[in-house]
C-alpha cells in the first residue's frame, strides 16, 4: 500500500490491458558529435530501443506475473537522475533524492496484467442483461488494432504516462510508451541481449562537450534527431512482431528484461497503416518533427499534447491530420517564441495543416496544467493540485484528455468526427484576443472563467 500517495486507478474501457517491457539491439547509430565531457564516448548513440507495450488483452486476464512499479529499479537510479536535473548531486543528496522518492511512489504499480496474451478476435466477454446482471456472450473484436508510438515529455519515463496509455490500450488500441535515451530523462539502464548493462542518467550542458561548442537548440536538435531514430527503430520493432510469430518468439528470446512470452500472439494483429505518433511537452515536439521525416509507413497522424516551449522550433511541414491539445496553463501562460506568442506558433501549424487539405484541431481544456495529462495527479493531488492551480478534478481531466485522443484516433481510421472534434470553433484567440468568446451564444466570456473545450481551430 503506497505510504504518501494514491494507487493508479484500474482502466475503464472494455478490454482489459496487458504490458510488456521490451528492449530490442539496434544498429548502434551515432547522432551528432557531442561527446560526454572528458571522454570520446558519444552521447547520443541508438545501442538499443526500449519501450513498454500496452495492449488490449481479455478482459478475464489474471494476474500471474507482478505488475510493472511506476518507479522503475533501481530507485536509485532515477533519484540521482533527478537530483542532476536539480543541479545538486552529490552522494549525501542521491542518497536523500533515493529516499524521498521511495517514500512518495515507490510501491506504486501500473495496473496493467504483464505479458498476458493479446485480446484474441473473438472473445467472450460480460454484457449486461436487462436484470442488472451480466453474462458471458461471444463478440467479435477487430482482427488488427492501430497503433500509437508515444514520446515522453522532459524530465519524464515510459511509465509517466501509463493511465493515458493503458486508457487507450482498453479502447483497442496498441500503444508502444518509449524510454528516450536522449539524457531528458532522471535515468535508465540501457540492457543488451548478451547481458550487458550501462547506466544513463539525465545531462546537463556541462555533462557534455564538442567542437566546436553547441548551442542549446543546436543540442536540443540532436536529442531529438535520437528520438526520432528510436521512434523509427519502435516502428520497424513493432513491423516485425506483426509479420510473424518467430519474429515475436525471436524478441522474446533477446529480451534482457526476460518479459515477452505473449509476443508471438502478435502476428498479424497490429494495423500499422493507422501508426498515429503522440508525444507531451519534449515529446510532442518530438512527435511533430517526426511528422517531417516519417519512418515506412509513414505515420498516419499525430497528437501532440501541450507542444514544448524550450525545445526548440516546431515543424511547420505537417501532412497528415494532427490534433494539438493544450492544457489550461499551458494556453494561458504565453511566451515568445521566436518571434511570435507560442499559442500563435501552434495555432498557425495547425491552420497550414488544414489549409492543405488535412484535418487538424487545436485545442485548449479549461482548468487543467501541464501535467494533468501525467500520472502525477492521481498520485498525488493534493500537491500538484496546490502547486499547479488546478480547477478540473484530475480523474475528469484525464478521462477529457483520453476521450479526445480516442476520438482522433478513430478518425484517423474512418473519417468520422467525433466527441469533442465535432464542435465549431469557439474561441480563435484564447488568450491573445480582446473577444475571448461567447458562453452559451450570448454574453462574452472573460478568458479566465472559460470552462471546458476551447476550440481554436477545427476543420469547417
Amino acid at each position: 500500500m503506497p505510504i504518501l500517495s494514491s494507487r493508479l486507478p484500474r482502466y475503464t474501457g472494455p478490454h482489459g490491458v496487458g504490458a510488456i517491457d521490451l528492449e530490442a539491439d539496434c544498429d548502434g547509430r551515432v547522432i551528432g558529435d557531442v561527446k560526454l565531457k572528458g571522454t570520446d564516448v558519444p552521447a547520443l548513440k541508438v545501442d538499443t530501443v526500449f519501450f513498454t507495450l500496452y495492449y488490449p488483452a481479455s478482459p478475464e486476464s489474471r494476474k500471474t506475473i507482478k505488475p510493472h512499479l511506476w518507479v522503475p529499479r533501481p530507485i536509485s537510479l532515477t533519484a540521482a537522475g533527478y537530483a542532476r536535473f536539480a543541479h545538486i548531486t552529490n552522494y549525501l543528496v542521491d542518497q536523500i533524492f533515493t529516499f524521498f522518492l521511495w517514500l512518495l511512489a515507490g510501491s506504486i504499480e501500473i495496473p496493467a496484467y504483464v505479458d498476458v496474451p493479446v485480446l484474441a478476435s473473438h472473445e467472450n466477454v460480460a454484457v449486461r442483461t436487462s436484470t442488472g446482471g451480466s453474462e458471458a456472450t461471444l463478440v467479435d473484436t477487430v482482427d488488427k488494432f492501430p497503433v500509437v508510438v508515444f514520446s515522453h515529455g522532459m524530465a519524464g519515463m515510459r511509465t509517466s504516462y501509463s493511465q493515458w496509455c493503458g486508457e487507450l490500450a482498453s479502447r483497442g488500441f496498441v500503444v508502444a510508451a518509449i524510454e528516450h535515451r536522449d539524457g531528458s530523462g532522471p535515468g535508465s539502464m540501457i540492457r543488451y541481449s548478451n547481458g550487458t548493462e550501462r547506466v544513463l542518467l539525465h545531462m546537463n550542458d556541462n555533462d557534455l562537450e564538442s567542437d566546436p561548442p553547441l548551442t542549446s537548440d543546436a543540442l536540443k536538435y540532436q536529442q531529438l534527431s535520437l528520438r526520432e531514430a528510436e521512434m523509427e527503430e519502435t516502428v520497424r520493432i513493432l513491423s516485425l512482431l506483426s509479420s510473424s510469430a518467430d519474429h515475436g518468439l525471436s524478441l522474446h528470446l533477446s529480451n534482457p528484461l526476460h518479459e515477452g512470452q505473449a509476443l508471438p500472439s502478435f502476428e498479424g494483429r497490429l494495423d500499422l497503416t493507422r501508426t498515429v505518433i503522440a508525444g507531451h511537452s519534449y515529446g510532442a515536439t518530438g512527435a511533430m518533427n517526426a511528422l517531417k521525416d516519417s519512418p515506412t509507413p509513414p505515420f498516419a497522424g499525430g497528437i501532440a499534447l501541450d507542444p514544448g516551449k524550450g525545445s526548440g522550433p516546431l515543424n511547420t511541414k505537417i501532412d497528415v491530420p494532427l490534433l494539438v491539445i493544450n492544457s489550461g496553463s499551458w494556453t494561458k501562460n504565453q511566451r515568445d517564441f521566436y518571434g511570435k506568442p507560442h499559442f500563435q506558433a501552434v495555432k498557425d501549424i495547425a491552420q497550414g495543416v488544414l489549409d492543405r487539405g488535412k484535418a487538424a484541431w487545436f485545442l485548449t481544456l479549461s482548468g487543467t496544467a501541464h501535467p494533468s495529462c501525467t500520472d502525477a495527479p492521481l498520485i498525488h493531488r493534493t500537491i500538484l493540485k496546490l502547486a499547479t492551480g488546478t480547477t478540473l478534478n484530475e480523474r475528469v481531466a484525464l478521462k477529457q484528455y483520453v476521450d479526445a485522443s480516442v476520438a482522433f484516433l478513430q478518425f484517423v481510421g474512418d473519417g468520422v468526427r467525433r466527441g469533442v472534434l465535432k464542435e465549431e470553433v469557439n474561441n480563435p484567440n484564447g488568450p491573445l484576443g480582446k473577444d475571448r468568446g461567447e458562453k452559451d451564444g450570448k454574453e462574452v466570456v472573460p478568458y479566465e472563467m472559460w470552462e471546458g473545450w476551447q476550440v481554436h481551430v477545427a476543420p469547417p
